[in-house]
């Protein structure tokens, strides 16, 4: 991203903020300049994790996008976007992302994605994308076929969309390896409330396990989570 094309100023709505959550400074940086240089009235804040994006969602009760990178500390994938729509169901999210596979994009939707922005995109298209989805709009890739092929299986993503915001958190731990006790500190809750949260992700998943339950996650997005691939 550059900062050329910086002549044309969008009309959006007046006094929007915008919260980029990306662990890039430096991508954050360039977008956060593209976006105030050429957005009327916005006001663009800033944050390097989820744990973050959380804080500043609490404590800046204005925020009416949030600019959500797949792949941060505390997220791997999707989860933070399921995360996100859990916890936040009324707050927009747009996925801006270098990963732009079809089948990432059509997912990043099904999970209550408003919008996805490839990293790669020109800075012009990205402002005309953000100032679309603070009108309203739904925002995709230009060059997105259309979605001629069955979903590999809805029934898992409608489960997945079903957890609170705590069943995310306790599903991603447990995708990284960790023990009750672990996720227990991580949390602060104790080990009895994960057990009920670990028995209430394996209802909803409809598994047996907590291996199933690592499983049936990883299967979506070809098992991009948890991953390193999806940035």
């Amino acid at each position: 991203m550059t900062a050329q094309d910086q002549g044309e100023v969008l009309e959006t709505s007046s006094g929007s903020t915008i919260l980029i959550a990306d662990d890039h400074p430096l991508f954050r940086d360039a977008l956060k300049h593209a976006l105030s240089d050429s957005l009327d009235g916005v006001r663009i804040a800033e944050a390097g994790s989820i744990d973050e994006v959380a804080g500043r969602i609490d404590t800046e009760d204005d925020v009416d996008l949030v600019l959500l990178d797949l792949n941060m500390p505390g997220v791997k994938g999707y989860s933070g976007l399921l995360y996100l729509r859990a916890q936040y169901p009324a707050l927009p999210v747009v996925i801006v992302s270098a990963h732009e596979a079809p089948d990432v994009v059509r997912r990043c939707l099904e999970f209550g994605a408003l919008g996805f922005i490839s990293k790669s995109l020109d800075v012009a298209t990205i402002r005309e994308a953000v100032a679309a989805v603070l009108d309203g709009e739904i925002w995709t890739p230009p060059d997105l076929a259309p979605d001629g092929e069955e979903r590999a299986d809805p029934d898992l993503t409608a489960r997945l969309a079903s957890l609170t915001p705590q069943q995310v958190r306790v599903l991603m731990m447990l995708s990284e390896g960790l023990l009750n006790k672990q996720i227990a500190y991580e949390l602060s809750v104790s080990e009895a409330t994960v057990k009920a949260h670990v028995s209430a992700v394996l209802q909803k998943l409809g598994v047996d396990s907590r291996t199933q339950a690592v499983i049936a996650a990883n299967r979506l997005g070809a098992g991009q989570w948890p991953g390193s691939e999806l940035t």
